[in-house]
């Protein structure tokens, strides 16, 4: 019989608990981020300043460690200017959250952490991942925690729960044919309930548009939608009908309106309007989201696009996270790779 971790008390805590630590990975060279930072290629090195400007930004509230690929630490103080731990192990890529583990906690000072099967966001022709299906195990094993491997294959930006029972996750993720062939959703949620301790699963039925596009994930739920607090959801919406996603945030903002969470709270909705841009040359539609945000101890990271709504959103994340410093952080370069604020990093609760 298979020990999970919600038969020996464990559940995943919400993200705005206190946290001992944020993991980060660093961008290393692939089909993401291009050749190398010598300056014939700027992807690189584009995308480790951005990643270090979310670093140093964490590193005022709460200790930031950091994976870097073998050989490459020493480039990371070159970005970041704050102090951080460095630990070098095998990457491929730089979305810790989701190559890394899930947190746990027993509520009795215990962590542990579930270890999901991450097989490149549904075994797509552009991943590698023969290193970062181990960067889970890599840091749990840093952590000492005692580890549970699932079954399921599935990210850290495929799942937001609300430390109270509920979970959200999207069927274009967890059904996925190159990730989990054949799985129902019965069979989905007994997965999750075992592996992250929740009693409810709220399933939206797919992510935004762009996100289906070369280097997206197939539609995870933190660029859509994301708890504040107990029966309170922070929603993607997109007030132009030009862009496909007006739609997609319609469907969503109803589908949530009508749910209710583990201990039968009829959801309150926030609507979280998406930047004025629609479109990025040469890329067709953005997917630029304010949702994919990540909370740290005492302050909200909170993804800017040097755009007039990034200011109308900070003030509504400031009334729905009181006393929390919010600190807008240009994501656009993260966004051009694939993710964003919240998919470049990972939370250790304390305990």
């Amino acid at each position: 019989m298979t020990i999970t971790p919600a038969a020996d008390g464990f559940s995943m805590p919400a993200e705005w608990v206190e946290h001992e630590q944020t993991w980060m990975a660093w961008p290393t060279s692939n089909e993401t981020f291009g050749d190398d930072d010598s300056g014939a290629n700027d992807d690189l090195h584009n995308a480790r300043a951005a990643w270090g400007k979310v670093a140093e930004t964490i590193a005022r509230y709460e200790p930031v460690t950091m994976v870097a690929n073998l050989g490459e630490s020493d480039t990371v103080a070159r970005y970041v200017g704050a102090p951080l731990t460095v630990v070098e192990r095998p990457l491929d890529d730089a979305w810790m959250r989701d190559i890394g583990p899930t947190f746990l906690t027993d509520g009795s000072g215990n962590l542990a952490a579930a270890d999901w099967i991450f097989n490149g966001w549904g075994a797509q022709e552009w991943a590698s991942w023969e290193r970062d299906q181990h960067i889970a195990e890599h840091v749990i094993e840093l952590t000492g925690v005692k580890r549970y491997a699932s079954r399921m294959v599935n990210e850290g930006g495929g799942i937001h729960v609300d430390g109270d029972g509920t979970v959200m996750i999207t069927e274009t993720v967890q059904l996925d044919e190159g990730r989990n062939p054949g799985w129902s959703k019965a069979e989905v949620e007994a997965e999750l309930r075992d592996y992250l301790g929740i009693e409810k699963v709220i399933w939206l039925p797919r992510g935004l548009t762009r996100d289906y596009q070369r280097y997206g994930t197939r539609g995870h739920i933190d660029i859509v939608a994301s708890f504040a607090r107990p029966g309170v959801v922070l929603c993607h919406t997109q007030p132009d009908p030009a862009h496909p996603d007006h739609e997609v945030g319609k469907e969503n903002v109803a589908l949530l309106r009508a749910a209710t969470d583990a201990r039968g709270r009829k959801l309150e909705v926030v609507e979280i309007p998406a930047p004025t841009v629609l479109e990025e040359d040469g890329h067709g539609w953005v997917d630029y989201s304010y949702i994919n945000h990540y909370v740290v101890n005492g302050a909200v990271i909170l993804c800017g696009f040097d755009d007039p709504r990034d200011e109308e959103n900070a003030a509504t994340f400031a009334k729905v996270f009181p006393g929390r410093t919010i600190e807008l952080v240009d994501a656009r370069e993260i966004f051009a790779n694939g993710g964003g604020i919240h998919c470049i990093t990972q939370q250790q609760p304390r305990v």
